[in-house]
């Protein structure tokens, strides 16, 4: 039987040749290979894209070389209930203070995976000053028990960062991560979060079609 009073929110960006990527990195295109037509019953396409395009899971591989790639890590954390937070305060970091502050008004207080909201309205364009997540808001998560975060943005930490601090919390703590989600729609609360990567062998990330589905 059917529970018709979930909802499923797609919280996944359009992945196209204007989707927002870092600059320098593969803007993603598309061609037929085969076209239906007298000759062949059916269309079969190429791509070819950045591993960071759009919503994706980031793999300990891409901020350690001596990290685990996309394949070998455990769906578990990308599967579960899920906080949805807002804190679109236009400043330059996400602060453990923001955090706590947002869960509270949610009623939750040690979630396994939290997504941060920062963009009243997804980007259709780069934008270099979005909002990245302190150091100490990823350990304060991790202290927490938390197991994922996911933001809206391109990245945890800032465009031009060469520390990777946040990224590097997320490592010392085996959290994971998802970027690019568009959060438009997703009210604060609780949901259940089904956002697994693709299984690219002995890469540094995958997209992932990342779905929030209503409690009852």
């Amino acid at each position: 039987m059917v529970d018709r009073a979930m909802t499923l929110i797609d919280i996944s960006p359009p992945v196209n040749a204007r989707t927002p990527i870092f600059p320098g990195d593969t803007i993603f295109s598309a061609e037929r290979s085969w076209q239906i037509s007298d000759d062949c019953p059916v269309n079969v396409s190429k791509i070819v894209m950045s591993t960071h395009t759009g919503a994706h899971a980031d793999a300990p591989l891409h901020y350690n070389k001596d990290g685990k790639s996309i394949d070998q890590l455990d769906l578990g954390p990308y599967i579960g209930p899920c906080a949805v937070v807002h804190i679109v305060n236009g400043k330059a970091f996400v602060t453990a203070e923001n955090i706590a502050s947002a869960l509270d008004a949610i009623s939750v207080s040690a979630p396994e995976r939290v997504i941060i909201r920062t963009y009243e309205t997804f980007p259709d364009s780069w934008d270099d000053n979005f909002t990245a997540v302190a150091g100490d808001a990823i350990r304060w998560l991790a202290a927490n028990g938390c197991r994922l975060i996911g933001v809206d943005t391109p990245s945890l930490d800032p465009a031009a960062s060469k520390t990777m601090e946040a990224h590097n919390a997320v490592y010392c703590a085996d959290m994971r991560i998802l970027e690019g989600l568009c959060l438009d729609h997703a009210a604060p609360g609780v949901y259940e979060l089904i956002a697994p990567p693709l299984k690219f062998a002995g890469l540094d990330a995958a997209p992932v079609r990342a779905i929030l589905r209503t409690l009852p």
